[in-house]
């Protein structure tokens, strides 16, 4: 068991998810998943899913006092700095009956951790919404807006200001003051793609007639901008608001709007994408005419080392010429041209496929031509002594 909490100190963080989702399946007993966490925490400490989930797991286990305690020791002493453990935190207290301590941890991120956070902003509305407090929503919603645009280039506000203008209208029903939300913000030049897609959404649930030419030339603005209305926006987004909006106007739009925005569309996007397109099957092209020139080389080149006989899986003894392994026939009649080289005795014999031929002479009389005390490591004599006359092929020396 300690040994698997020291491997988690060196995996990364897909392999540390996927273990915490087998804990409760590894052990049946509370107390043995306790002590399981309790021990992870040497290596796991600081990750606060670590944390959300032995909460969860001690409260599906029913032990509600280790819960609130791993909870409190995540937030005040582990984990204490970051905004996830303090979301989680309010969203447990608030499902706990604890309403002051989860309006608590909220105000901890807004006011600490992370001001402008706009995860937090949104759930702290939510909740503000479900306890039956409209007016505090909005207020929470208005104060950060305020606080964002005393900072230059946000790039929160566009998102801040397109939920704002959705919660207004999905969830308190005022359409006109989630369209003046979004009209304030794209006249104060804050063109953005978030704030083009709430405008674009809000037309196309809202009852005819639709603002067509207006949002036409607010998108024109966005996704051509020129010398006299700069663009931060990526080419990326700019497609994507483009493709939206075309999507728009061949649900409401005449002949004429969508073939004026399909020109325009095709004259910005599509010939760069027909660019990256025609790259790419020429590369595909390349890949292929080079693996069908290297399968004509190895199909006719049997002898190449990557292209392998068609048969030689079934005829493994059939070997290449070039591999020099069968003897001349005419071999045996060659070797008496080698007689001037009998005085170095038959112990050197070569292989050869035929049985050796026979000797009268014993081994050992191939080496009684050498001096008696001369030894066997020394170089041979210039000029031998006389031997009697041998076959090349002596007695096999084994």
């Amino acid at each position: 068991m300690y040994a698997g909490v020291l491997l988690l100190n060196h995996s990364c963080h897909g392999s540390l998810v996927s273990f915490l989702r087998g804990l409760p399946v590894l052990f049946c007993s509370a107390i043995g998943v306790f002590k399981l966490y309790e021990r992870c925490l040497i290596a796991c400490a600081n990750y606060p899913e670590f944390w959300i989930r032995y909460v969860l797991c001690m409260e599906a286990s029913g032990s509600m006092d280790l819960a609130e305690n791993a909870l409190a020791r995540a937030t005040q002493v582990f984990v204490k700095r970051q905004p996830e453990i303090h979301l989680f935190a309010a969203r447990y207290r608030e499902h706990g009956g604890d309403i002051a301590g989860a309006h608590a941890s909220y105000n901890l991120v807004h006011t600490e951790l992370s001001p402008g956070l706009l995860e937090a902003i949104i759930k702290h509305a939510n909740m503000e919404h479900r306890l039956g407090n409209p007016e505090e929503a909005c207020s929470l919603y208005e104060q950060t807006i305020a606080i964002e645009k005393g900072k230059e280039h946000s790039q929160t506000l566009p998102l801040l200001l397109a939920q704002y203008s959705r919660f207004m209208y999905l969830v308190l029903g005022r359409v006109e003051k989630a369209r003046e939300i979004l009209d304030e913000a794209l006249e104060s030049n804050q063109i953005s793609k978030p704030l083009l897609e709430g405008l674009i959404h809000m037309e196309s649930i809202q009852s005819l007639p639709k603002q067509i030419n207006r949002l036409d030339s607010l998108v024109e603005k966005f996704i051509a901008p020129g010398p006299d209305n700069p663009n931060p926006a990526s080419y990326i987004e700019r497609e994507e608001l483009s493709s939206i909006f075309l999507e728009f106007l061949d649900l409401f739009g005449d002949t004429q709007t969508i073939k004026k925005a399909d020109n325009r569309h095709s004259k910005l996007f599509v010939h760069h994408k027909s660019a990256t397109e025609s790259k790419k099957r020429h590369m595909e092209g390349y890949l292929v005419s080079e693996r069908a020139k290297l399968a004509k080389t190895g199909a006719g080149s049997p002898g190449t080392h990557n292209q392998w006989p068609a048969g030689y899986g079934v005829q493994p003894q059939a070997w290449p010429q070039a591999q020099g392994q069968q003897w001349p026939a005419t071999y045996t009649q060659q070797a008496a041209a080698y007689g001037t080289y009998n005085a170095y005795g038959s112990g050197y014999a070569q292989p050869q496929p035929q049985a050796p031929a026979p000797t009268s002479v014993p081994q050992a009389a191939a080496y009684a031509t050498y001096p008696a005390s001369y030894p066997v490591q020394q170089a041979v004599p210039q000029q031998p002594t006389a031997a009697a006359p041998q076959s090349y092929y002596g007695t096999p020396y084994y």
